[in-house]
Order: C-alpha cells, then sequence, then structure tokens
C-alpha cells in the first residue's frame, strides 16, 4: 500500500483586482471583478461554466498490513449497508516445547485488543457479537489483472495482495462467540473463547512434539486460520489491533505443590496474511445499482453523492470546459482553490475522513495518479475544517493552482477527471464517510478562481 502524505498549500496574492468564479455541480459559475483602479485591465464574463459529478466505486483494494482487524456491520443513512470481516493466519510465538510435562489444557481464548485510537463506526449503545470461524481454505495474495489489454492499475495496487472484495472458504459452524457491550473507551480486551476439542489438539501436539507444530508453515498447512464476522443483527463496525493473541492456557502444580498457570501463545506472525473483507448492501437507496463497472451520475440520485472509506466509494468530478476557460490571453491565474462542503458532522457515530485526496483517473475510469502538493512533491491533503458559526458546514479544500498550469501548457490531464477520496490510511482501514452538501438538489462543489485579465 502507498502511504504518500505531506500536507503543503502556497497561494499567490493578487495586489489590486479579483475576479472570482464559482462553480457548483451542473451549475452556471457567475464572475465578479472590480475594474475601477485602472483601464489596462478588462473584465471577462463566463456564465456557461459547469461541472460534472457522479459516484463510483473503486476496484482491486488492497487490504493487508493495514494493522487493524475490522469486525461488524452498519447501517448508513442513504447509502445503505456496510459490513466487515478479519481474515488471518496464526503462528506460534515460539515454537519451543516449553510446556511443563505435568501440565494439562485448560482453554484456548482469542484476545483482542481495541486499535491506539479506538475506532468505532456506528451505533455503540446496542449489544454485538462476534462469532469465530475456522478457515478451510488457505488465505493467498493475488496480483489483478487490468479490465481492458494495455490498461494501467489503479496507482494504490503497487504488487500482489489480498484484496478487500476476496472470500476463502471457512466452516459455517463457530468455533467461539462473543457478546457484548462495546464500551469504546473503557473496553480494554476482548476475550472469546474457542473451542475445547481444537484447544486440547493444538496442546497434545505441542506436547509430543508433532511435525505439524515444529515450524508455522507446517501448522498453518493444518490449521490454514481464522475468519472474524459479524451476526445479522449487529449495529456497528469495530477496529481491533492486528496484534491480537491466541492462548493455549494450561495448569500445573510445581514443585512446592502449588497450582500453576502458564499458556503459549499464537498471532498473527505475518500481516500479509491478516485482511478485513468489506461487503456492502445498498438496497433501497439512490445508490442500489452503484458497483465497480457502473457509475452513478448525480442526476440519478437526486444530487447526492458521497466518499466513503473502505467500501472504496468516491466522488467523481470532471470539468469538461476548463481547459479552454485556461486558454484565455493576456490572462493570469492568482489563486485557484476547489472547495467541496459536506453536510456530514464531526460528532457523531458515522466518522468523516479526517483529510481527502484527489486521485487523476484516465478516459477509462482508472485513478492513474495523484494531485501532487502545489509546489512540493507527494499527494496533497485536503483536511476538514469544521464550521465556524451555526449552520455552517464543514469543508475540504484544495489548492489547484499547479493542477491548472499543468492543464493549460501540457496535455497531461487531458481526458481526465478527479476522484474525490479518503486519504489512504482512511481508505483501507476505515469506514468514514463524507456526504456532499446539497444546494438546490446538486452537489455544492465550488472552483474559486482569482485572475487578473489584461487589455
Amino acid at each position: 500500500m502507498n502511504h504518500f502524505f505531506k500536507r503543503s498549500i502556497h497561494f499567490f496574492a493578487v495586489s489590486f483586482f479579483t475576479l472570482i468564479i464559482v462553480l457548483s455541480c451542473d451549475k452556471d459559475m457567475s464572475v465578479m471583478l472590480d475594474n475601477s483602479a485602472t483601464s489596462n485591465v478588462g473584465v471577462t464574463m463566463i456564465d456557461s461554466f459547469t461541472v460534472n459529478t457522479s459516484t463510483v466505486q473503486l476496484s482491486d483494494m488492497p487490504s493487508i498490513y493495514t494493522g487493524v482487524v475490522l469486525v461488524g456491520k452498519a447501517t448508513v443513512p442513504y447509502s445503505g449497508v456496510i459490513e466487515s470481516s478479519s481474515y488471518f493466519r496464526i503462528g506460534f510465538s515460539t515454537l519451543t516445547n516449553d510446556i511443563p510435562e505435568a501440565a494439562t489444557f485448560d482453554s484456548l481464548n482469542l484476545v483482542l485488543k481495541p486499535t491506539y485510537n479506538r475506532y468505532y463506526f456506528g451505533d455503540t449503545t446496542i449489544a454485538q457479537t462476534i462469532h469465530v470461524h475456522q478457515l478451510t481454505e488457505a488465505l493467498a495474495s493475488k496480483t489483478p489483472t487490468p479490465r481492458y489489454p494495455n490498461q494501467p492499475l489503479p496507482i494504490y495496487v503497487t504488487g500482489a495482495s489480498i484484496f478487500s472484495d476476496q472470500t476463502f472458504a471457512y466452516n459455517s459452524s463457530t468455533i467461539g462467540t462473543a457478546t457484548f457491550r462495546p464500551r469504546i473507551k473503557s473496553m480494554d480486551t476482548l476475550n472469546i473463547r474457542l473451542d475445547d476439542n481444537i484447544g486440547q489438539d493444538f496442546f497434545d501436539k505441542v506436547k509430543k512434539g508433532d511435525i505439524r507444530v515444529t515450524s508455522n508453515n507446517n501448522f498453518q498447512e493444518y490449521f490454514k486460520g481464522l475468519v472474524l464476522t459479524p451476526d445479522g443483527n449487529n449495529t456497528t463496525i469495530l477496529g481491533f489491533s492486528d496484534t491480537l493473541q491466541v492462548k493455549l492456557n494450561y495448569s500445573y502444580y510445581g514443585t512446592d505443590g502449588h497450582k500453576q498457570i502458564g499458556f503459549k501463545e499464537l498471532k498473527i506472525v505475518d500481516p500479509n496474511y491478516q485482511y478485513n473483507n468489506i461487503r456492502t448492501d445498498r438496497t433501497g437507496t439512490a445508490f442500489e445499482s452503484l458497483s465497480s463497472t457502473n457509475a452513478l451520475s448525480t442526476t440519478a440520485t437526486g444530487g447526492l453523492t458521497y466518499v466513503q472509506a473502505g467500501s472504496g466509494t468516491v466522488a467523481k468530478i470532471s470539468l469538461p470546459s476548463l481547459k479552454e476557460f485556461l486558454q484565455n490571453e493576456n490572462m493570469a491565474i492568482n489563486k485557484a482553490e476547489l472547495v467541496i462542503e459536506t453536510s456530514s458532522k464531526t460528532t457523531g457515530m458515522y466518522a468523516i475522513p479526517s483529510s481527502l485526496i484527489l486521485f487523476v483517473a484516465d478516459q477509462d475510469g482508472v485513478p492513474i495518479s495523484f494531485l501532487q502538493n502545489s509546489y512540493g512533491t507527494g499527494m496533497q491533503q485536503a483536511a476538514f475544517v469544521a464550521g465556524r458559526e451555526f449552520g455552517q458546514n464543514g469543508t475540504y479544500t484544495f489548492n489547484v493552482m499547479a493542477y491548472l498550469q499543468t492543464l493549460k501548457s501540457t496535455t497531461t490531464y487531458d481526458n481526465t477527471s478527479f476522484y474525490l477520496s479518503a486519504a489512504s490510511l482512511d481508505l483501507f482501514s476505515t469506514f468514514n464517510t463524507a456526504f456532499i452538501e446539497l444546494e438546490n438538489a446538486k452537489p455544492k462543489i465550488k472552483l474559486n478562481i482569482l485572475y487578473t485579465k489584461f487589455r
């Protein structure tokens, strides 16, 4: 997975004259300029500049090395159900047979710890249930292939991975279940007792020095791993650290006659084999037909569009006549910003992305690059800025000066569009969601350009 984030925003100051071009989805752009100071500056009025928007489902979302075990189910107003199960292989922390000869098996327990930020998405006021299953098919990575010959892969695909839409076979019978109230601030660990027969089998093989437990490769051939699935009645998705433990507990009497306890630890020994399987159900919503092969124009969704991490839902932004506008001679652009206003709030059960990015998608809709920092390197992130007054919505603002300069002088961005997306750390490890605010049943997206035009 790529980790390419560092914020940098630079602006040009305009000394005398400002022209503001306000652009929203499918809305005419109005222009205002006070040119009373000099006759050397002309005024150009543009009233037909439009932006087209739609909702797109990204494909080939890598799901390994996130550090987060995501398990649960949440129903998001307007966009439907989002659900996550987590698959992982386990191995012994140490392969030495250090269980005392007189020890007897006690229990096998899966111990889950919340992430450092205690991540959740959804309603935590209701009891949640997590089921544990045994994998019957070995986890395996794959390298995706383009949909069409000679088509590039998305920029976020850097090699073989396990992707969020992949599934592997597991036994439908549970080997452990826990029902609990997710007290986010106080929950320390979640302890799930697993099937005693499996635990006794592990214990006996370790004590006997069975070849199947003398190496983790051998063990993983024998025991392919675990799957955590949410109950159908769950209302929240919880984030657990991938530093989980499976504890093989035993007890014995010491030389002093007192009972002693101990455990042998199994854990995720290779993060390449832990991933989260993400599923969506948008039945009954305006986005019911959304898929990786079927984008939805906002004209078909009542103006609604949104960005959701985890599921890879992004808002496509096209500026079809921008390049033509930039070809005007004797014009100096002083400042350019793309402003996205969101109706989603920072407080509540559905977290919003702390920052957004803009992928650049080619004519086939494949994200091939990203909007860089205007005067530096790396991906530009637009941080969420909360509304400053009562009733004012939060915003994400991108500096697009460098993009406009490149668009004007080269063919690099011809036939491309923007994909508004959660930033990478959020994109692959959360379900944070932001709905774009509506204005006259259209997304409230504005391109603000300050420029000086000379006669």
